[in-house]
């Protein structure tokens, strides 16, 4: 028999286990999937410490309370309280956003989705400051933020058709107006607040992808923003070695990564002409696989 020691090694263990393998899955994912799996995380969080969340770190509809926790702006669509509000957003963002990331870059899709949040946090408290006065709840969830990569896509191609166990094919463009118009009865509620900062991520998507089909990369300034921040965090000395290497390896990857992007463009072109089912295997392998980068 297993001593008590023995029994305490072998549950660390497997606690250690599941740790790790937490760990790898989430290294291997792609950027919609870190996503995914960090609003599952903070969903666990918030069960636990459910009043200390909403009052730290969701959006609060009064522009005072706002001034006082600037962070809510970004850290509400971190943040569900309800499991079927998580769960519905969670699975539009795996399935339209793994679409996203075959015609978008993951530094492109950051944009969209942060930018697009915040666009909604602005129009949600301009509402309640300049329209409504009246005291509303604080907003959470990653609505707006998921809506804005949804109608982005949709903007793009929208006549790429996703088929639907029992429905057959759908063309995106059509999910994406059932999708709006749901927020759009949403103004019904008194709570409106909520569904003026879906309808407004849904706006900056459809901006923000067309400007980027223009060659108007509205969102270039906060992709500036962010790599500034995250390298005052990786700064180190280089050595000259390094710094050759490096400017080499670089030059090398942006060769390929325009020869990428031709190609997508050119599967892109030939979806717009003849739809999504007239690509051959071989093209829809290239858009998947690189989804997955």
């Amino acid at each position: 028999m297993l001593g008590i020691g023995n029994r305490t090694n072998l549950k660390d263990g497997t606690k250690l286990n599941i740790l790790n393998d937490i760990k790898q899955a989430f290294n291997k994912a792609n950027i919609v999937e870190k996503i995914i799996y960090i609003n599952v995380f903070l969903f666990l969080i918030t069960v636990l410490f459910s009043t200390f969340i909403i009052e730290w770190f969701a959006l609060p509809s009064n522009l005072d309370h706002f001034l006082s926790k600037p962070w809510t702006l970004i850290s509400y669509y971190f943040i569900h309280q309800d499991f079927f509000h998580l769960l519905s957003n969670l699975l539009v963002l795996y399935y339209i956003g793994n679409i996203f990331l075959n015609f978008y870059t993951k530094k492109q899709f950051l944009n969209f989705y942060l930018l697009g949040g915040i666009f909604g946090a602005v129009i949600f408290l301009g509402y309640y400051y300049l329209i409504n006065n009246s005291v509303a709840l604080p907003l959470a969830g990653a609505s707006a933020a998921v809506t804005t990569i949804f109608i982005a896509i949709a903007t793009k191609i929208p006549r790429y058709a996703i088929r639907l166990r029992f429905i057959g094919s759908i063309e995106l463009w059509v999910l994406a107006a059932i999708w709006v118009v749901m927020s759009i009865l949403q103004l019904v509620n008194p709570n409106k607040g909520t569904a003026i900062a879906h309808l407004s991520g849904a706006i900056f998507g459809y901006i923000y992808s067309k400007q980027l089909a223009q060659g108007n990369d509205i969102g270039k300034w906060f992709e500036i923003l962010i790599n500034y921040i995250f390298n005052l965090f990786k700064a180190k000395k280089k050595t000259p070695f390094k710094a050759v290497y490096k400017s080499k390896r670089r030059t090398s990857t942006n060769e390929v990564s325009k020869n990428r992007q031709r190609k997508i463009d050119d599967i892109l072109d030939k979806i717009s002409k003849s739809g999504y089912e007239s690509l051959t295997q071989e093209e829809k392998n290239f858009l998947f696989r690189a989804g997955k980068k």
